[in-house]
Order: structure tokens, then C-alpha cells, then sequence
């Protein structure tokens, strides 16, 4: 039975076409995948479902739930439908949750909105829903906020409180982009598990084919606001037709060509460093404790050598990397670059911090958005004792925008002229301009699409082959690692489990933690083997 009948959708926003003749279906129990990149349209077709659309939108063609045209639907019915009908859970689970409310107070709300019952049977009901995406109360009470849940725990609230009502029908927006690969395969099985125990209709809307390759019973490719492929999942797989999808594919198990290490020369030593916090008082007179998050951590970067750092949320890979940059001070142990401590005494050694740079997550937020790019990329050139001036300055401008595929024009732009992955582009430029002798990455490519993320792993390489680059790359995602470097430290609990060349690592893990990572990393199906399997069947 069709339970989500999208026909024949337009969508302009003030007179500027988004959505161009989108029609597809969603059928109880089943799960259907839109992917595409950033501005195919996925996230507005949801919007249209939900009725969420901007001011100045015009929408023609239908969108039946069951046999109601929602496009035809006031706002005071939508309002009706939302959470009761159909429950969206979005992509950053922070900003869907309210931070002064407690999460049972949240799931309780929403089905208060819905049905005429009393407080406490609300509140058992979430207790019940709670319990049900793995957030039972005797380990997570209704009385917790969201900021002292984790990533994945915050994402499995926001689940609960759109199954709250048991909707026919769930929206699923990237809800797993900014999670770890252990967490992002609970919550693609929860999600999955809920639809059939409650045959829903899902609605999984990502930009990586991976995600969604053994989950999805159906998968619409978009671009460019219309839709250019949809077929069951084996299928298109095995048959892709339009070469935008075959891009995707293998944009999403790209592999980039590293240059050969040079010879060993010991860049960067972390010697036995241990950094602690302290903890509140749990009693008025009572001594206060201390977290160890980084425990007694030693490595060895080589000069040119390209080092990945893995492990969940939590395992100290932020403190890890601040204590390195010189941002937050050790308790035990020592950190020295090119020989020269990052600390003297207690205070960060400028002259050490000077050649380090880092490269951060969110391209978009790491500029002021009130600064032309040549102001911006040539931030580093403070920590400088005689910056470049004049003519010197703008050709350091031009030949860092050069090294990183883009137009000393550039340089006049403001950041938001300029898409995602020129954003980060930049980030690079800036980072490389003082030609520091290390450069940490920090989930520099998770937020970006996954053609895009090939094209700056591309770069990296690239850079590697001209400037001898050495860089920490630290991420979530495993199958990117495994792309651009060469040995990989696995951090569990503030201590390093496992140490290797990361082919070695990937291919025959020691520790069972690096087994349990790799093992949890979405995986693209052998397309050879699923067309054999058909031709044999």
C-alpha cells in the first residue's frame, strides 16, 4: 500500500526553481534513500512533506499522504499531521533539542500536542520510547538534559520524539553525518529496526551511497533539484545508468595516490603525556576529583609522514591534539617539535606554535564572514617576527590560492561567495602560507559531500608530492583515513591501543577496539560479485 505518493513536485523560491518534476513513492515498512549532493534538493523535498517550506515558495503537483493532498492542507491541519503522522528527525541533534528542557520533558511534549492524557501517562509513554531506542531510564533518567548526553545518546532522543506518536511515516535528514562509525551503525540499525517493528514508511535522506547500501530497499538519486535515477537498491547498484550516479559511487570508495614517505627524521614526540580535569565537588568539604583523558600517551611523528588519528567521540582525541597545538597544558610527560618544547614552563612557546597550523572542520565558521579571503588566509602571518609586506605579501597570497586550485582573483572574494569545498580550499591556503612544519587536520572533510571530500583528498596529495607536507589528520571516518595516510593511531579511553602503517592496521587489526571501528565503517557493495549473484539467479 502507497503510503508517501510525491507526483510530478515543483518547487520556486521567489521566482528561483529549486525542485524541478520530482515524483516518487514510499510504501508502508519499506525504506527508501534519497542521496545527492549539497543543492540536489533532498532537504526541501522533505521540507515540502512537512509543509515547512520558506516564505515566497511556490510549490505545483501533489504530495498524497494516504489520500490527502498535503500541499492542499492548511497549516493548522499540518500542524496536526507533524509528529503525529509523519515525525523528521534532523541532521544536528544539539540544535533540535531544547537545552533548559529535560529529555523526558521533550518526549513527553510531543505527545501531549497530540492526545488528551495526563502528564504522568506522557511521561510513562516516554519513558516506554526512551526505552525503546536504547535509552532505558535506569541508566539515562528523564531528569537528564541534553548537554550531558553524547552525540549518538542526543540522536536517539530526537529519535524517540518523532516515533513518540508512532507516525506511518519517518523523515530521516543526514542524521548521521556528524556521528562516529560505531554510533552511526546503532543509529542506522535502530532506525531500520523501527521501521519494521512499526512499519513505517522511511524516508532516509544522506549524501553517501555507503550509508544506505544495505539498508535501503530503494534508492532516488537527485541533482539539480529533479531526480535522475531511482530503482530498488540492488538494481541500481549493479545498473547504474546516469553517470551522476556512477560519480557518486566513486566519489564514496575514492582512493587517493600518497608519494612516498621520505626517510625517517623525528618531527613531532609525544612522550608519555597525561592530561587530567577536574571535576565538581560531589560533597561541600569534599576533595575534588579528577577525569584523565589523556592517559599516558607516546608517539612519534616523522618529518613528511602523514599520521591519522582515530577513535569515538570521547577517547581524547581533542585534548590530545590541543595539549600538541600548545592550547592547553600536560600534567605528565612532554611534547617537543623539531626538538623544541610545545610548553616552556607553563606557558605555550610561541616560537614552536608559529610552525604548526590547523585546519578545522567547519570551513564556514573558521573565517569572519566581514573579511575579504586576503585578509583571512594571511592570518598566520601575526605569529611572524617580519611578515611579508607589499608586493611580497600579495604574491605569498597568490601562490598559496595557486597551490590549492584556485585564482589569485580570489583574494577580493568574501567567504560566502564561495561553495563548501572552495571553502575549505581556503582553509588550506591559509594553513600552508606561513609553510608551517606541521599541519593538523581536524575532521577537515566530514561535513563536505563526497565529491567534493575527493577533491581535497586529492589536494592533499598533491601538496604532499610539491611541499613535503607533514599533517595529523584526525577523523571519524575510517575509510577516509585509510586514504590519506600512512600509519594510524587508534585511541580508545585516553590511551593509544593500537599503532601501525595503516594498511597493516586496516587489513589485520590487533586490538579488538580497531576491529569493532573497522567493522562498524559503511561499506559500498562488490558490484562484481551482486552481478554475478543476478546472473546466477
Amino acid at each position: 500500500m502507497t503510503l508517501l505518493d510525491i507526483q510530478t513536485l515543483s518547487l520556486a523560491i521567489h521566482g528561483f526553481p529549486v525542485l524541478q518534476d520530482v515524483s516518487l513513492s514510499v510504501t508502508k515498512g519499506e525504506i527508501v534513500a534519497i542521496t545527492g549532493e549539497s543543492g540536489s534538493g533532498k532537504s526541501m523535498t522533505a521540507m515540502a512533506v512537512m509543509g515547512l517550506l520558506p516564505k515566497g515558495a511556490r510549490t505545483t503537483g501533489r504530495i498524497m499522504l494516504g489520500d490527502r493532498d498535503l500541499l492542499a492542507t492548511s497549516e493548522r491541519a499540518m500542524c496536526g499531521i507533524r509528529g503525529n503522522d509523519i515525525g523528521m528527525v534532523f541532521q544536528e541533534p544539539m540544535t533540535a533539542l531544547n537545552p533548559v528542557q529535560t529529555i523526558g520533558a521533550q518526549v513527553a511534549e510531543t505527545i501531549l500536542i497530540h492526545d488528551r492524557t495526563t502528564a504522568a501517562k506522557a511521561e510513562d509513554q516516554a519513558r516506554d520510547m526512551l526505552a525503546r531506542v536504547g535509552l532505558p531510564t535506569d541508566r539515562f533518567p528523564l531528569s537528564r538534559y541534553p548537554h550531558e548526553l553524547s552525540g549518538g545518546q542526543r540522536q536517539r532522543v530526537v529519535i524517540a520524539m518523532a516515533i513518540a506518536r508512532h507516525p506511518r511515516l519517518l523523515i530521516a535528514d543526514e542524521p548521521t553525518t556528524a556521528l562516529d562509525v560505531t554510533t552511526q551503525a546503532q543509529i542506522l540499525d535502530l532506525l531500520r529496526d523501527l521501521a519494521r517493528d512499526f512499519d513505517m514508511g522511511l524516508l532516509m535522506i544522506t549524501h553517501d551511497l555507503a550509508v544506505v547500501a544495505d539498508m535501503a530497499d530503494r534508492i532516488v538519486v537527485m541533482q539539480n533539484g529533479g531526480i535522475v535515477e531511482q530503482a530498488p537498491t540492488g538494481a541500481l547498484l549493479t545498473g547504474m545508468q546516469h553517470p551522476y550516479t556512477r560519480m557518486l559511487f566513486a566519489a564514496s570508495s575514492h582512493r587517493v595516490n600518497l608519494p612516498p614517505a621520505p626517510a625517517p627524521e623525528p618531527l613531532l614526540e609525544v612522550s608519555h603525556v597525561s592530561r587530567d580535569y577536574r571535576l565538581p565537588r560531589s560533597r561541600v568539604f569534599g576533595a575534588p576529583g579528577t577525569f584523565r583523558a589523556v592517559d599516558d600517551v607516546s608517539f612519534t611523528l616523522q618529518r613528511g609522514e602523514r599520521l591519522g588519528l582515530v577513535g569515538e567521540s570521547g577517547c581524547g582525541k581533542s585534548t590530545l591534539t590541543r595539549a600538541i597545538l600548545g592550547l592547553e597544558p600536560v600534567q605528565e610527560g612532554s611534547i617537543t617539535l623539531g626538538g623544541d618544547p610545545v610548553f616552556s614552563g607553563t606557558r605555550p612557546n610561541l616560537a614552536v606554535r608559529r610552525r604548526m597550523q590547523v585546519v578545522f572542520q567547519d570551513p564556514f565558521g573558521s573565517f569572519n564572514p566581514r573579511h575579504r579571503v586576503e585578509r583571512l588566509i594571511t592570518e598566520p602571518f601575526h605569529l611572524l617576527t617580519d611578515p611579508p609586506r607589499k608586493s611580497a605579501r600579495r604574491d605569498a597570497i597568490a601562490e598559496a590560492l595557486r597551490a590549492v586550485g584556485l585564482s589569485p582573483d580570489d583574494a577580493h572574494k568574501y567567504i560566502h561567495e564561495f561553495s563548501g569545498g572552495q571553502r575549505q580550499r581556503i582553509a588550506i591556503a591559509r594553513a600552508l602560507i606561513i609553510r608551517p612544519d606541521l599541519i593538523v587536520l581536524d575532521e577537515a572533510v566530514s561535513a563536505l559531500d563526497v565529491s567534493v571530500r575527493a577533491q581535497i583528498l586529492d589536494l592533499l596529495a598533491d601538496l604532499c608530492r610539491e611541499y613535503d607536507l607533514t599533517y595529523l589528520f584526525i577523523s571519524h571516518d575510517l575509510s577516509v583515513v585509510r586514504s590519506v595516510t600512512d600509519r594510524v593511531l587508534v585511541m580508545r579511553d585516553g590511551k593509544i591501543v593500537e599503532d601501525g602503517p595503516t594498511e597493516t592496521v586496516f587489513s589485520a587489526p590487533r586490538h579488538p577496539y580497531t576491529k569493532t571501528l573497522i567493522d562498524a565503517v559503511p561499506q559500498l557493495p562488490d558490484l562484481a560479485a551482486l552481478r554475478r549473484s543476478d546472473t546466477h539467479a
